[in-house]
Parts: C-alpha cells; structure tokens; sequence
C-alpha cells in the first residue's frame, strides 16, 4: 500500500497504474474463487482506468483482509485451503505456504513491472519508495 502511495503522480497518468489495480483485482478473484463458498466475501474490484491512488490504497487494503482470511481458513484446515468448486484451473496447490509463495511472487513480479516502467520512462522512484519495497513491517 505505501508503494502505491508513493508513487510519483506523474507516473500515474501511465498505463502502470493499470499494473498497480491489477494487485488489488487479482487477489479479488482468488478470494472470491477460493473463499465465496466458505463465507469469504471477495471486495469489489477497481476500475484500472480510473482508480486514484486513494481509492487503490483503500481496495488495496480490503484485498488484503480478504487473503488473510483465505490464509486463516487454510490453517484451521490443517494447513490446506479447503476445495472449491469455483476453483476450476487446479494448477494452483492449496497448501497454506504455497497460496502464500504464490501471492508474494504475483506482487512482486507486479511491483518489479512498475519499477520497470518508471525507469524506462526516466522517472526515478524516490529511495522511500524502492527502499520500502524491501520493509516486511510496518515501522
């Protein structure tokens, strides 16, 4: 979330920010795919052309509840994401450590996409903005 918020304003009017509400949509859809038929309500998703960074940070923030509690619902289930029938595509594992490994590899390759365009564009990112890219906790 304080990426997004610290992403340069100029740099929004690109298309990253499209990369940046496909954070918050995707972590929608495995909620809604893994969690609806446990009682796990998915957020609504952000508009990717028209979000500002405020709304995204908000969504974002949502989203996040809403894996923690798919996480929650893996561990009291003996460390596995219990089946759903809406989970079709099957090549995704449902051990609690791989949905995780799964999640911080999808964010991350995201966040490194928009890293990427801002450099190819000449716009560096600010030290706080790449330096928490590496913060795991709050301080």
């Amino acid at each position: 979330m304080q990426f997004v918020q610290r992403l340069p304003s100029n740099l929004w009017g690109l298309p990253v920010p499209g990369a940046a509400a496909h954070l918050h949509n995707a972590r929608c859809r495995w909620v809604k795919t893994l969690g609806r038929e446990h009682g796990i309500r998915a957020p609504a998703r952000v508009d990717h052309r028209r979000v500002t960074p405020r709304q995204l940070v908000a969504a974002l923030k949502r989203s996040s509840a809403g894996i923690e509690a798919l996480l929650k619902l893996g561990f009291a289930s003996h460390g596995s994401v219990p089946p759903s029938k809406g989970y079709v595509w099957r090549n995704l594992s449902l051990d609690v450590a791989y949905v995780c490994t799964y999640f911080v590899a999808h964010e991350a390759h995201h966040r490194g996409q928009i890293v990427l365009a801002a450099r190819q564009i000449g716009q560096r990112l600010p030290n706080t903005t790449m330096a928490g890219l590496w913060q795991w906790k709050a301080s």
